[in-house]
């Protein structure tokens, strides 16, 4: 199979999911430094990835699974991981892979019963994912280098608490809602 540029955003997308390994491994052996520049590096790759496919009109179908794909698994894996460490709650952790999971569940029903699903963020989810990032980053760099503030953290890990389950609702009710119209007709 040859490479083609169209082929590039989701090259850089299976990149993202490669280095989900070796951040994990840096965090449970206490390289705090290390794993915020593969987050960093991964976080730039999937803005990378983003706007190239934007930019040049290389979306694919691919590209277009792999991209949340890669994005869940990173985010999955950090709060995994640091819960694991102790450095997040373990309920927080769950309520953001449960919705997760409630999403790809959701999604995958969806498929099987309806048809294709687009993936379509809507503000509250795309909300949530910077409150995720940013508190992950904010958890990391504070192990790292001894900020941010306490207080900035536990913010930024209620925003996530809060936009988590808003988002998990908006899914659950929209795509349901659209389930209910497509068996209607």
């Amino acid at each position: 199979m040859k490479l083609r540029p169209a082929h590039i955003p989701n090259a850089i997308c299976i990149v993202r999911i490669l280095l989900v390994l070796p951040i994990v491994l840096y965090l449970l052996d206490g390289r705090f430094d290390l794993a915020l520049l593969l987050i960093l590096v991964a976080g730039g790759s999937d803005g990378v990835d983003g706007f190239l496919a934007r930019r040049f009109d290389w979306r694919t179908r691919l590209g277009g699974l792999l991209d949340p794909a890669a994005d869940k698994l990173l985010v999955m894996s950090l709060f995994l991981t640091l819960a694991w460490l102790g450095l997040t709650p373990v309920w927080l952790a769950s309520i953001v892979i449960l919705r997760d999971a409630t999403i790809v569940g959701g999604a995958s029903a969806y498929t099987l019963l309806i048809g294709k699903v687009q993936p379509e963020p809507s503000n509250i989810s795309k909300l949530n994912t910077i409150f995720e990032l940013s508190y992950l980053l904010s958890v990391v760099a504070q192990q790292a280098f001894g900020w941010p503030l306490e207080r900035l953290v536990l913010v930024l890990g209620a925003g996530v608490l809060v936009t988590a389950v808003l988002s998990g609702l908006d899914y659950v009710l929209t795509w349901s809602g659209r389930a209910r119209a497509a068996r209607a007709t």
